[in-house]
């Protein structure tokens, strides 16, 4: 009788030696046939053109470990490889993970070209192996990263052009003139009038023009580009080892001016620019102008197009403004601005929950407690059965079970599934309740009106009932959207 067994296949990110997905299944069914394992197509997990260094990175292997931890016991008694450095290139993470699916899972790990005994000299053989796969993957990235960082300090281009160039074959990097006409509209209007970052990107929108993947300019996408040296000529490399250059206090990086660059603007106005966003950008008393946190943060909608209002605080003569503001609005992506001040609104939204809370009878929404909604739960777990169902009759179909015993299986999982319909049927929808909404309104009223509660006490206070207000800033009206969580 065959055991089930999974295949887990990974090609990487860089080139070496090493068999390409299909020939590397074909190697391990191969093994698997001769050894007595069967290899069902559902448990055949390929991650291509990842490397093998971080784990989260993989998610065909994480989903391989997660089948691997399913109670009560696994559905594949072992995970067939091509090498062990498909597994993983990371020692302690491999050390981690076979420890556990082989103490925990009673999983084994087999290697199909690598094999080892069953004792303390295979433990050390494959420990040996590990180390050397880490060590050589180690050593390849300290290559290229000295490699990339030598061609960046002699001027070479060596990443993706930016927008307003492209590569040509024989000729490198060459100038796009359309985009190299929007970038000259950016640096001049950024250096010469007061246009910031949102208006430049309003404005960039309105006349039809796009970024180089078609959509839409945002601000930070006109800040990225007057940030960029390249423009006036110069090359600019990561080098997180250096000290050679710093961009806003968090990276290090090599500046060079390159030949190899053609040049959209002259260094004076693209100076000129950056000088400009030195100083607008500067804390200022000691306080950046940030976002700040406010108890309505997150829960006003514009009403235009659906987006959150973002908070922000001005300090200006020793007191401070609160402003709300669409939030695609600010990155030029909503054309109605929903600008309010927060000594406007805050009265607003009061006013609307004191009407409320003397109604009879409020419309709202009914949120059950759970965070899944119960029929997604319910299909998942029927998704489940049916897999089962499957992977036992092929287990009965290859010989791998008896009649009898495909025939107490499938009894298991039908007693199983009338189990979960008749749980399904006792969550069934009632209607919603909202006889004793208004004294919970008059509750969080209590609270956002205290000067003794904090803004974090009142910001959960008001999202204990309501989902999101929707401001209208043409009607000035406030839609509020309640609900209820079930007790």
């Amino acid at each position: 009788m065959k055991k089930i067994a999974a295949a887990y296949i990974r090609v990487s990110t860089h080139m070496q030696e090493e068999l390409s997905p299909d020939a590397q299944l074909r190697c391990i069914r191969d093994w698997g046939n001769v050894h007595g394992y069967y290899i069902p197509d559902e448990y055949i997990f390929i991650d291509n053109g990842i490397s093998g260094r971080k784990a989260k990175k993989r998610h065909d292997f994480l989903r391989m470990i997660g089948l691997a931890k399913t109670k009560p016991a696994s559905p594949f008694e072992a995970i067939l490889l091509w090498k062990f450095n498909r597994f993983a290139r990371n020692q302690e993470e491999s050390i981690v993970y076979k420890s556990m699916l082989r103490k925990k899972c009673n999983v084994d790990v087999i290697s199909t070209t690598q094999q080892t005994t069953k004792d303390i000299y295979g433990d050390l053989i494959e420990r040996i192996i590990e180390w050397t796969d880490e060590f050589y993957s180690i050593q390849l990235g300290e290559d290229v990263f000295r490699g990339m960082t030598e061609n960046a300090l002699r001027g070479n281009f060596q990443a993706s052009p930016a927008f307003g160039y492209k590569v040509e074959k024989g000729l490198g990097l060459v100038i796009v003139e359309d985009q190299a006409n929007i970038v000259r509209m950016i640096f001049n209007l950024y250096a010469n009038t007061r246009m910031g970052f949102y208006e430049i990107a309003r404005h960039l929108n309105r006349l039809g023009y796009k970024t180089k993947k078609g959509g839409a300019f945002e601000a930070r996408a006109i800040r990225y580009i007057i940030q960029n040296p390249i423009y006036k000529g110069y090359l600019r490399w990561n080098y997180a080892n250096g000290t050679t250059h710093v961009v806003n206090d968090e990276s290090e990086w090599i500046i060079v001016k390159s030949p190899l660059v053609p040049i959209i603007v002259s260094e004076e106005l693209w100076d000129r620019a950056n000088e400009r966003l030195k100083n607008e950008y500067r804390p200022k008393n000691g306080k950046p102008v940030t976002k700040h946190r406010h108890w309505l943060s997150g829960l006003v909608k514009c009403s235009s197009c659906g987006a959150s209002l973002s908070t922000s605080v001005q300090y200006r003569h020793d007191r401070t403004y609160i402003n709300f503001q669409c939030y695609k609005y600010l990155k030029g992506k909503c054309i109605v601005s929903h600008g309010i001040s927060e000594k406007k609104l805050v009265p607003l939204v009061l006013n609307v929950l004191k009407e409320d809370m003397s109604k009879s009878y409020i419309e709202c929404e009914r949120i059950e407690k759970v965070v899944e909604n119960q029929q997604d739960i319910l299909d998942v777990q029927l998704k489940r059965l049916a897999t089962r169902e499957t992977r036992i009759k092929e287990a009965y179909l290859n010989g791998i079970d008896s009649l009898a015993e495909y025939k107490a299986n499938k009894e298991d999982i039908q007693k199983e599934r009338e189990f979960l319909l008749q749980q399904s049927q006792n969550h069934s929808d009632e209607e919603n309740k909202s006889s004793d909404l208004p004294g919970k309104i008059r509750g969080v009223y209590d609270i956002l009106i205290s000067d003794q509660c904090s803004k974090d006490e009142k910001q959960a206070a008001i999202r204990s009932i309501v989902k999101k207000i929707v401001f209208d800033k043409e009607n000035k009206t406030l839609d509020f959207y309640y609900y209820i969580k079930e007790d």
